[in-house]
Formats: structure tokens, sequence, C-alpha cells
């Protein structure tokens, strides 16, 4: 099976912090990959260098389909097939979910894009939502299901979730879990970041990558979620002890 993401060696530091520190994972096409890990150790960062935001020195591959996207604007990692869903999706008055629409429609210039904007408000009963403004007045678990959305009629080659599951009560989880499962695809590969197994409990990964002090030191299958409700991840970070000194989390890795 083709590699959809390709995460290879990337550092990452903020200011004078390192956060980042020779990450390594794969995601093939078709799959379903969580990455777990206690707050502070480099999650939602590798996350944010991904999507290539700036405030970060970062170095490394991250290929995007076999595409290099290190060094990229986002617009362009965007139209490459990165996608992220956010953990907190922001709000965008004055502009409706169609319009939004209407705007990826364009970008794209793709002969079977309206057909798939309709399948899929079909499927994840989004019609009601269509001439809202962007999230305006949606419930954490209505945001969570329009980013499904957008991401179902971007078809994007990899999608990042990014702690999807923040923030919302065990309906909306197992509504998101059953979502992400919903729009599995042999032609994406999923990434979902959080330090919650709850979700796993409703959805099934096909691997965990486990993140402490800024790098993978865990993959394998979902019996790693089960070892870390037994744990938690107190012997992970003692078995990394002397890789770092603690991490502070900034601003942007939370």
């Amino acid at each position: 099976m083709s590699v959809a993401l390709q995460v290879s060696d990337v550092r990452a530091q903020y200011g004078d912090l390192e956060i980042l520190k020779g990450v390594d994972l794969e995601v093939p096409f078709g799959e379903v990959h969580v990455l777990m890990g206690p707050n502070g150790s480099g999650k939602s960062t590798l996350c944010h260098v991904l999507m290539g935001k700036d405030e970060y020195e970062a170095t490394g591959s991250a290929l995007v389909g076999g595409t290099e996207v290190m060094g990229l604007p986002v617009d362009e990692r965007a139209r490459l097939g990165l996608f992220e869903a956010f953990q907190y999706p922001v709000e965008v008055p004055g502009v409706s979910l169609d319009d939004l629409i209407d705007e990826m429609g364009e970008v794209r210039d793709d002969a079977g894009f309206a057909a798939r904007v309709e399948s899929a408000s079909d499927l994840l009963d989004m019609a009601r939502f269509r001439e809202r403004a962007v999230n305006g007045g949606l419930s954490g678990g209505e945001k969570k299901r329009s980013e499904m959305f957008q991401m179902a009629i971007s078809q994007p080659k990899v999608a990042i979730l990014d702690e999807i599951d923040s923030g919302l009560d065990i309906d909306a989880v197992r509504e998101v879990a059953h979502l992400v499962e919903e729009l599995r695809s042999d032609d994406l590969g999923v990434l979902i970041i959080t330090h919650y197994s709850r979700i796993l409990r409703y959805m099934k990964p096909d691997k965990i990558h486990v993140m402490v002090a800024g790098k993978v030191v865990k993959t394998g299958g979902p019996e790693i979620a089960a070892e870390l409700e037994a744990s938690g991840y107190v012997e992970m970070q003692a078995g990394e002890a002397t890789l770092a000194a603690p991490e502070v989390a900034t601003p942007f890795d939370v």
C-alpha cells in the first residue's frame, strides 16, 4: 500500500525551545492512524509544522502522496492534498458555508465537485447549516461535523484531525468517530491527534503512535490504547527521561 504521509526526521523549535526532536512516522493510504501523547509532547506542534505555520524553525522531510511539502506556503500544501481539521474551529461571520464551498469549487475546478458536495451534504446531514455563517452558533459537535463535510468535498490525500474530540460530550465523540470511519477511503490517509483514548472506543485505528518529549517512542496496534488506559504516559515518559528535560508547552502546542 502506498504512503499518503511520510514524515522523516522532522525537528522544530520555537525561539530557543526545541520541541520536535526527530519525528518519524508513516500513514498509508486507506488507513487511520492516531498520534497520542501527554500535553506538551509536541503533537500539535507537529500538526502546525506540517501545515506550514511559520512561527517555527523546522527541518526534515514531509511527503504528501510522494511530494515534499516542507518549505512550501500553506496554500500550496493544501493544493497538494493536505487538510487540517482544527482543534477549535473558528466562526467566520458574514461568510456562509455555501460561500466557502463555492470558493473551494473555483480553486479545484473539478467537474465532479458539485455532485460530491450534494452527496456529502446528504451523508452528513449538512443542508440545514449551509446557508449559515461558517461555524456560526454551532455546537462543538456540529463544528466538527462541518469540518468532516469540508474534508469530504475537498478530497485531500492526507487529513490531520487535531484534537478532533476536544470539548465534545460523549455522544458527539461517538458521532465524530463514526464520521471518520464513514469517510475512510483508499485515496485518503488520516492522522488523528489526541491525548485521550475515549474516541478509540468507537473506531478502529490501524495504528497508534505515541509521542513523548518530541519524538515518537512507540508504534503499534489498538492494544496500545489499552496500555495507556492502564498506566498512562508515566512509564513511557520515564523511558524517555534521558532524551531531554521536561518540556514547557508553547501557546501553539495545546
